[in-house]
This record gives structure tokens, sequence and C-alpha cells, in this order.
């Protein structure tokens, strides 16, 4: 893996996103996209740098062969080392645009009435990245109705996998199990919540021996206790005691490929319906993967887990699983297809989905999910850990 450092995917294959993409626009009747989500920055040209606490913006039109990276001067180095793009396609702004009443997004306009490519133009409306500020300008500057919502666009082009982005998930799952394991072997009564979540942390960082792993979109999530309840706690200095459950949910991160990873264990006996309910769980996570294969859609997959269920202490009303890919904080979702009643999304060869179907009470939670990728005959489950509810 080291020889692919800074640079994991062929020009080819950038070129090839490049023209689904710009199929896409052409669609959606979109002359120029503005890309500002990371997770697209760096699908489309290979950004990869912990700069997009400021604006970034990559410019697709029709009729480039490349598309044009906007970013902050002092990123120049980055923009050379990590994407695709020929010199003049990487356009700098200076600090002058930074924490100021200018606006990256007006130097964006400017670049665009010297194209002449004031048309119809798509930006990423519904993202973490694309504030409103941005948009004003945007909207001030350019001709009224010019603007399209574009939201999803790159993020359908990014759902069906090529086999170097699954070979960086299979990696990524490698990176998990061992993680889950240092969790598995570190957590008992004594020891602090903030050293197991480090000890895991360092596991996710370093890798394995064939992948060294990077920093995931979402923090470890590792509640206790009565926190187990709620499925986005992470952990605090307390120490860990005897009798209480413990959730770990992880990602494996390979050149920002995720392979989501959760397990539940109890430090000591659990409670007799904690175990009916694990099993309740396992079986119908079980079911729904058994229903996985090309042609079907991600309600029937939803409905199986659905049916495996129905009649049991056990219910559900959220989805229990997503798309998942590249990811950049605030998440590993890819914001596309949801395991869900009422998504029709049919699925194909080489889509990749985090299937969490996580249950919580007033005392405890229960999450055990596996991610997955679609094959010819099935579902592949990426991670090989013991699928059970953990005793220790």
């Amino acid at each position: 893996m080291a020889q692919l450092a800074r640079r994991p995917f062929s020009e080819a294959e950038f070129r090839d996103r490049l023209v689904e993409t710009q199929q896409r626009m052409e669609e959606q009747n979109i002359d120029v996209l503005l890309v500002t989500d990371p997770a697209n920055l760096y699908y489309l040209s290979g950004y990869d740098a912990y700069s997009f606490y400021v604006p970034q913006i990559l410019i697709v039109t029709l009729d480039r062969d490349q598309p044009v990276g906007v970013w902050r001067e002092q990123d120049y180095r980055c923009a050379t080392e990590t994407t695709w793009l020929d010199d003049e396609n990487i356009i700098l702004y200076t600090d002058a645009y930074i924490d100021s009443e200018k606006h990256p997004m007006q130097f964006v306009v400017d670049l665009l009435s010297e194209w002449n490519s004031m048309k119809t133009i798509g930006v990423e409306m519904d993202t973490y990245y694309f504030s409103a500020r941005a948009y004003t300008a945007l909207e001030q500057a350019l001709p009224e109705g010019s603007l399209k919502d574009a939201t999803g666009l790159v993020n359908w082009c990014r759902s069906v996998k090529s086999d170097r982005e699954i070979e960086y998930h299979q990696h990524a799952a490698r990176i998990s199990e061992r993680a889950m394991t240092v969790g598995v072997e570190t957590i008992e009564p004594g020891v602090r919540q903030c050293d197991a979540a480090g000890a895991v942390y360092d596991a996710l960082l370093s890798g394995t021996k064939d992948a060294g792993g990077d920093y995931p979109a979402i923090v470890p999530l590792m509640p206790s206790g009565r926190g187990t309840g709620s499925p986005h706690l992470t952990w605090t200095d307390n120490e860990y005691e005897a009798g209480e459950p413990v959730i770990i949910e992880i990602a494996g991160v390979v050149n920002r490929y995720h392979s989501p990873l959760t397990r539940t264990m109890f430090l000591g006996e659990p409670p007799a319906e904690a175990r009916e309910a694990a099993d309740i769980i396992i079986n119908g996570l079980e079911a729904a993967l058994d229903a996985v294969e090309p042609g079907v859609t991600c309600e029937d997959v939803e409905l199986a887990w659905r049916e495996e269920i129905e009649g049991t202490p056990v219910e559900k009303e959220s989805r229990i699983g997503y798309s998942t890919g590249i990811g950049y904080p605030p998440t590993w979702v890819e914001q596309t297809a949801n395991i869900r009643p009422g998504d029709e999304t049919v699925l194909q060869p080489n889509m990749v989905f985090h299937m969490i179907p996580g249950v919580w009470f007033d005392e405890y939670g229960i999450e055990i999910s596996e991610s997955f990728r679609v094959t010819n005959d099935g579902a592949e489950v990426l991670a090989d850990f013991p699928r059970e509810l953990i005793v220790k």
C-alpha cells in the first residue's frame, strides 16, 4: 500500500468519474457544477487534506477534460501532491478572503464571468460545507434563476465502487477487526473509558501490516452504562464498572474508504432480556443479509429484517443501514441509498453498505452491525468478527 500514498487512483479512473459526472449534469440540465463536499472533491480530483474548514470548491464544466479546483493559497502544495489536475487547473485565493467581508464564492463568480459560464449552475445545497453565506454570495452575483440544487449528483456517481475502491474497503475492514479486538481486550472494570478509546484510536491509525490507517470521519462511539441507550455518545474519563454494557462503533479507514463495525459487550452477565434482544437483532441482521442480491431494492432488504423480528420485543422505526464509502468529518454516510421502507434503490454489484440495526432501551442499547459489499451472489460481509453479544 505504501506506493499508493497520496495518489491512490489512476488518472484513467478519475477521467471515468468525470465523464459520468458530466453525463449526469447534462441529464439535469446543469452547465457548471460547484462541488463543495470534501468527499466529492476527493472522488473527482483526489484532493485530500485537512483544509475543509475553509471554503474549497471544485468546478466541473461540460466542456473541460479536468475539473478546476479553487483552494486557499497556502494549500497549493496539498493540491499538487494529491490531485491529478494540471497546474493550470489549480487556482488559489488569498487570505484576504478568509474571515473577511470577501468570500471565496465571490472569487469563483469572477472566474465564471471570465469563462462566460454564467449559465445554469448546480450547487450542493444540502451539504455540511456549503454555507448560507456561500449561497448568498452566489445568489447576489449570478443572474436570477441560474442556480440549481445538485445535491447528491456526485454522491450517486460514487454509489457503485470500482475494484480498486473495493480493495480499500477490504483493507479498512481488516483494520476494523484489529481495532475491535483491541477495544474488547482493553475494556474491563477499572479501566478509564478515555484510555480504552485511546487504545482503539491507536489501532485504527496504525492499521495493519498491509495498510496503515487514517482518521475516521466519525470518532469512535463508545458509550457505556445507560449511555448505550443513545446511539451517538462517545466516552468520558470515568472508569468502566462491573455489570455495565458498552458499545463500540468504529471504522477502519484506508484512503478515505470506511468499513464501519459495531459490537456490544457486557462487563458481566447481561440481563436475560438483553440476551434475547441481541439474538433477535442478530437473526434479523442475518435475514437481511441473506436478502441482499443484485436487482432487489433497499426496501426489500429492510422487509426481510422486519419480517424476521415481527412478533418479538424488538421494534425499530429508523433505517437499518445506509450506503457508505469515502468519508470526511462529520460522516462516513454516503447520503444516497438507505435500507428502509420506501427506498426503491436497486442494488448493484460493488455497492457497499453499513447495516446497523441498533435498538435502544431505557437502561441499555444493543448495536451489532456489519459492512457488506453487494456481489453477483449476494452480500459479502467485509469484516470477520464474531457476530454475537460479547460477555466479558
